[in-house]
């Protein structure tokens, strides 16, 4: 995926909104704000369990560093997102949660597309 940095401004909200729930272990809020359409809750808790180390909140500057791909022809506009997560343990850790960001009437949907170690 190629870094478009212009892209991410009008929803780097909804992506850190996202991950904070993810750092607060707020799986039931993040299916429900995700309408829980790819990963469930419990898909979710089991890939944060399996990785084994406490995910913490994105420096600022790492929400500058997404990648992020635009979906062609899709309507509404929609864009394939992959976040590099932190761990209290590593700092930028393997973990790379993966969204697809839609727009919406007011704001934007987002989808959990997956959560895993690249």
């Amino acid at each position: 995926m190629a870094k478009q940095p212009g892209k991410v401004e009008p929803f780097k909200g909804v992506v850190q909104a996202v991950v904070a729930l993810l750092v607060a272990g707020e799986y039931e809020e993040l299916q429900r704000m995700t309408s829980g359409k790819r990963l469930t809750s419990t898909d979710i808790a089991a890939a944060v369990h399996a990785y084994g180390r406490r995910l913490v909140d994105l420096p600022l500057d790492a929400l500058d560093e997404l990648d992020v791909v635009e979906i062609k022809n899709a309507v509404p506009s929609a864009w394939s997102v992959r976040v590099n997560l932190w761990s209290a343990e590593e700092g930028r850790s393997d973990l790379t949660l993966e969204l697809t960001v839609k727009r919406a009437t007011r704001g934007y949907n987002v989808e959990v597309d997956d959560l895993h170690v690249l």
